[in-house]
Protein backbone atom coordinates (compact mmCIF):
# COMPACT_ATOMS: atom_id res chain seq x y z
CA UNK A 1 0.00 0.00 0.00
CA UNK A 2 2.74 2.49 0.99
CA UNK A 3 5.09 1.33 -1.77
CA UNK A 4 2.35 1.93 -4.36
CA UNK A 5 1.70 5.46 -3.08
CA UNK A 6 5.37 6.40 -2.57
CA UNK A 7 7.54 4.51 -5.10
CA UNK A 8 10.95 3.52 -3.68
CA UNK A 9 9.85 4.35 -0.14
CA UNK A 10 12.02 1.63 1.39
CA UNK A 11 9.61 0.77 4.21
CA UNK A 12 10.67 -2.22 6.32
CA UNK A 13 8.41 -4.00 8.80
CA UNK A 14 10.14 -4.46 12.17
CA UNK A 15 8.50 -7.38 13.99
CA UNK A 16 7.93 -7.23 17.73
CA UNK A 17 7.83 -10.71 19.34
CA UNK A 18 6.54 -9.37 22.67
CA UNK A 19 3.04 -9.99 23.97
CA UNK A 20 1.85 -6.63 22.64
CA UNK A 21 2.93 -7.60 19.13
CA UNK A 22 3.21 -3.91 18.28
CA UNK A 23 5.16 -4.10 15.02
CA UNK A 24 6.69 -0.97 13.56
CA UNK A 25 7.70 0.47 10.21
CA UNK A 26 11.30 1.52 9.61
CA UNK A 27 11.42 4.33 7.08
CA UNK A 28 14.25 5.33 4.78
CA UNK A 29 14.97 8.93 5.83
CA UNK A 30 14.94 10.20 2.24
CA UNK A 31 11.31 9.15 1.76
CA UNK A 32 10.02 9.68 5.31
CA UNK A 33 8.22 13.02 4.71
CA UNK A 34 6.34 11.59 1.69
CA UNK A 35 5.42 8.41 3.59
CA UNK A 36 4.27 10.50 6.57
CA UNK A 37 2.08 12.65 4.30
CA UNK A 38 0.54 9.51 2.80
CA UNK A 39 -0.17 8.00 6.25
CA UNK A 40 -1.81 11.24 7.38
CA UNK A 41 -3.87 11.88 4.21
CA UNK A 42 -4.87 8.37 3.05
CA UNK A 43 -8.65 7.94 3.31
CA UNK A 44 -8.37 4.48 4.93
CA UNK A 45 -5.62 5.31 7.42
CA UNK A 46 -6.10 8.99 8.36
CA UNK A 47 -3.29 8.91 10.96
CA UNK A 48 -4.01 12.46 12.04
CA UNK A 49 -2.53 12.44 15.57
CA UNK A 50 1.12 12.02 16.58
CA UNK A 51 1.14 11.22 20.30
CA UNK A 52 4.84 11.05 21.02
CA UNK A 53 8.37 11.11 19.64
CA UNK A 54 11.12 9.16 21.37
CA UNK A 55 14.89 9.08 20.89
CA UNK A 56 16.87 5.84 21.30
CA UNK A 57 20.66 5.60 21.47
CA UNK A 58 21.88 2.24 20.15
CA UNK A 59 25.61 1.87 21.06
CA UNK A 60 28.19 -0.06 19.05
CA UNK A 61 27.58 -3.79 19.32
CA UNK A 62 30.32 -6.43 19.31
CA UNK A 63 29.15 -9.57 17.55
CA UNK A 64 30.89 -12.92 17.96
CA UNK A 65 30.36 -15.51 15.25
CA UNK A 66 31.54 -19.09 15.18
CA UNK A 67 32.73 -20.19 11.75
CA UNK A 68 34.20 -23.41 10.44
CA UNK A 69 37.60 -22.89 8.78
CA UNK A 70 39.57 -25.41 6.72
CA UNK A 71 43.37 -25.18 6.98
CA UNK A 72 46.36 -26.99 5.59
CA UNK A 73 48.32 -28.58 8.42
CA UNK A 74 51.37 -30.80 8.61
CA UNK A 75 50.82 -34.10 10.43
CA UNK A 76 53.28 -36.81 11.25
CA UNK A 77 51.91 -40.26 10.46
CA UNK A 78 54.23 -43.25 11.12
CA UNK A 79 57.25 -40.95 11.20
CA UNK A 80 56.38 -39.33 7.84
CA UNK A 81 55.23 -35.71 7.60
CA UNK A 82 52.16 -35.24 5.40
CA UNK A 83 50.01 -32.29 4.40
CA UNK A 84 46.38 -32.65 5.39
CA UNK A 85 43.29 -30.49 5.58
CA UNK A 86 41.78 -29.90 8.99
CA UNK A 87 38.48 -28.18 9.76
CA UNK A 88 38.33 -26.23 13.00
CA UNK A 89 35.86 -23.88 14.61
CA UNK A 90 36.98 -20.27 15.06
CA UNK A 91 35.34 -17.35 16.81
CA UNK A 92 35.43 -14.13 14.84
CA UNK A 93 34.43 -10.80 16.28
CA UNK A 94 33.17 -7.76 14.45
CA UNK A 95 31.76 -4.44 15.62
CA UNK A 96 28.44 -3.26 14.28
CA UNK A 97 28.40 0.55 14.53
CA UNK A 98 25.79 2.20 16.71
CA UNK A 99 23.14 4.66 15.60
CA UNK A 100 20.46 6.96 16.93
CA UNK A 101 16.83 6.09 16.29
CA UNK A 102 13.72 8.24 16.46
CA UNK A 103 10.36 6.55 17.11
CA UNK A 104 6.99 8.14 16.32
CA UNK A 105 3.58 6.83 17.56
CA UNK A 106 0.63 7.70 15.31
CA UNK A 107 -3.12 7.33 15.84
CA UNK A 108 -6.26 8.09 13.89
CA UNK A 109 -8.76 10.11 15.89
CA UNK A 110 -11.20 10.04 12.99
CA UNK A 111 -11.03 6.25 12.37
CA UNK A 112 -10.26 5.38 16.01
CA UNK A 113 -7.28 3.09 15.38
CA UNK A 114 -3.59 2.96 16.19
CA UNK A 115 -0.88 3.05 17.16
CA UNK A 116 1.22 2.85 14.05
CA UNK A 117 4.86 3.05 15.08
CA UNK A 118 7.39 4.65 12.71
CA UNK A 119 11.16 4.44 13.13
CA UNK A 120 14.03 6.28 11.46
CA UNK A 121 17.75 5.72 12.02
CA UNK A 122 20.75 7.97 11.66
CA UNK A 123 23.85 6.74 9.83
CA UNK A 124 25.92 6.74 13.03
CA UNK A 125 26.02 8.25 16.52
CA UNK A 126 28.70 10.89 15.94
CA UNK A 127 28.71 13.08 12.86
CA UNK A 128 25.97 11.80 10.53
CA UNK A 129 22.93 12.37 12.72
CA UNK A 130 20.52 14.16 10.37
CA UNK A 131 16.93 13.00 9.86
CA UNK A 132 14.02 14.78 8.18
CA UNK A 133 11.54 16.50 10.47
CA UNK A 134 7.96 15.21 10.50
CA UNK A 135 6.71 18.47 12.05
CA UNK A 136 5.33 19.68 8.67
CA UNK A 137 2.99 16.64 8.77
CA UNK A 138 2.13 16.63 12.47
CA UNK A 139 2.45 19.87 14.45
CA UNK A 140 2.69 17.89 17.70
CA UNK A 141 6.16 16.67 16.61
CA UNK A 142 7.67 20.15 16.88
CA UNK A 143 8.32 20.31 20.61
CA UNK A 144 9.19 16.60 20.88
CA UNK A 145 11.71 16.68 18.02
CA UNK A 146 13.36 19.65 19.75
CA UNK A 147 13.63 17.53 22.90
CA UNK A 148 15.24 14.63 20.96
CA UNK A 149 17.61 17.14 19.33
CA UNK A 150 18.52 18.57 22.73
CA UNK A 151 19.03 15.28 24.56
CA UNK A 152 20.37 13.00 21.79
CA UNK A 153 21.80 15.36 19.19
CA UNK A 154 19.62 14.29 16.25
CA UNK A 155 19.45 17.18 13.77
CA UNK A 156 16.00 17.38 12.18
CA UNK A 157 16.29 18.96 8.73
CA UNK A 158 13.28 21.04 7.78
CA UNK A 159 12.26 21.66 11.40
CA UNK A 160 10.71 25.14 11.76
CA UNK A 161 12.33 26.00 15.13
CA UNK A 162 15.16 23.61 15.98
CA UNK A 163 16.76 24.97 19.14
CA UNK A 164 17.54 23.61 22.58
CA UNK A 165 14.90 23.24 25.29
CA UNK A 166 16.73 21.94 28.36
CA UNK A 167 20.45 22.42 27.83
CA UNK A 168 22.11 25.81 27.54
CA UNK A 169 22.60 27.02 23.98
CA UNK A 170 26.41 27.04 24.02
CA UNK A 171 26.62 23.40 25.11
CA UNK A 172 28.17 20.97 22.63
CA UNK A 173 27.23 17.89 24.61
CA UNK A 174 24.12 15.78 24.84
CA UNK A 175 23.37 14.46 28.31
CA UNK A 176 22.03 11.07 27.26
CA UNK A 177 25.10 10.34 25.16
CA UNK A 178 26.85 9.10 28.31
CA UNK A 179 28.52 12.42 29.06
CA UNK A 180 28.36 13.94 32.53
CA UNK A 181 26.74 17.34 32.67
CA UNK A 182 25.90 19.94 35.29
CA UNK A 183 22.93 22.21 35.76
CA UNK A 184 22.01 24.82 38.32
CA UNK A 185 19.46 23.64 40.89
CA UNK A 186 18.72 26.94 42.61
CA UNK A 187 19.86 30.53 42.69
CA UNK A 188 22.67 29.60 45.07
CA UNK A 189 25.97 28.25 43.84
CA UNK A 190 25.00 24.62 44.52
CA UNK A 191 25.40 22.36 41.50
CA UNK A 192 24.34 18.79 40.92
CA UNK A 193 25.86 16.37 38.42
CA UNK A 194 23.49 14.04 36.64
CA UNK A 195 24.08 11.19 34.25
CA UNK A 196 21.36 9.77 32.00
Amino acid sequence: MIEAAVPGAGVEIVPNPSVSGQHSLRLAPGHAPAVAKFLRDDAELRLDFLSNVTGVDWPDKEISEKVMVTRQVTKTVDGVEQQAEETVEETRKRVEPGFLEVVYHLYSMEKKHGPVVLRMRTVNRADRVELPSLTPNWRSAEFQEREVFDLYGVVFTGHPDLRRLLMWMASRITPCGGIMWSRTISSTSRRRTTQC
